[in-house]
């Protein structure tokens, strides 16, 4: 299987290093070939310098500021690649990350996309406690979601793989949705193309900034509230949103 890593960064100067060393570690590591494509988001610091200096990572502008946008532009750029992992640049994949995309997609040639919850290194153990409660809801709406109504799945936006074909089928991104949504947009729409399927082996490490910054329980019912919205009105219940940066 051919994949290509598509990294949307907007001023991340701070943190694209270490996602980077991260999925070339482990591509090395894996040996599974793979394209690693920047997406450098309309952004004002060295973003797009930094990940160009790392060999075998190709850095593409998109000067329409938008994770959405980006995220299109970074498809596009992939051409080619049979799986597209869409990964944010604030995360780092863990050792056995790649392994466990191609065991999925091998074993189950009907899967088209496949994602996984995160691991937030940077929070206290608390507020990781209270994260993992979040994720006992979140892993039932995903099965009464995927099971019992049919209307979906679940994805999270930094963590997830689809096969390229199915996306095109599905239409690609929804680039009226300005943030809040995106992933449970492509969450509905690849369902009726074939199976999504959620899990925690594919749980990937990546920074709690927004987090800590706007409070763990406001945060997690902005994301459930536009989870419900866009999974049974097909449009985000939020519009805006805060670029949280260090």
């Amino acid at each position: 299987m051919k994949i290509a890593f598509v990294i949307p960064a907007y001023n991340e100067e701070a943190m694209i290093g270490q996602c980077l060393e991260a999925i070339l570690a482990e591509v090395k590591r894996s040996g599974q070939p793979a394209d690693v494509i920047v997406i450098d988001n309309a952004s004002t610091d060295r973003t797009g310098e930094i990940a160009a200096s790392y060999p075998g990572v190709r850095v593409v502008k998109e000067m329409n500021k938008g994770l959405v946008h980006a995220r299109h532009a970074g498809f596009a750029a992939s051409a080619g690649y049979d799986l597209v992992a869409n990964i944010d640049a604030d995360t780092m994949v863990p050792e056995g990350w790649l392994s466990t995309v191609v065991d999925e997609f091998t074993k189950h040639p009907e899967l088209v996309c496949l994602s996984g919850p995160y691991f937030y290194y940077d929070l206290t153990r608390s507020q990781r406690a209270l994260v993992e409660v979040f994720y006992v809801f979140t892993y039932g709406a995903y099965i009464v979601n995927r099971f019992i109504l049919r209307v979906g799945s679940v994805i999270h936006g930094g963590n997830f793989v689809f096969r390229r074909e199915a996306w095109e089928k599905a239409g690609g991104y929804d680039r009226t949705i300005s943030f809040y949504g995106e992933d449970t947009d492509v969450a509905v729409r690849l369902s009726k193309i074939g199976p999504v399927k959620w899990t925690h082996r594919l749980r990937i490490k990546t920074s709690g900034r927004r987090l800590a910054h706007e409070g763990i329980l406001r945060t997690g019912f902005v994301y459930a509230k536009n989870f419900v919205s866009m999974t049974f009105r097909g449009k985000p219940a939020t519009t805006e949103y805060q670029d949280i940066r260090e």
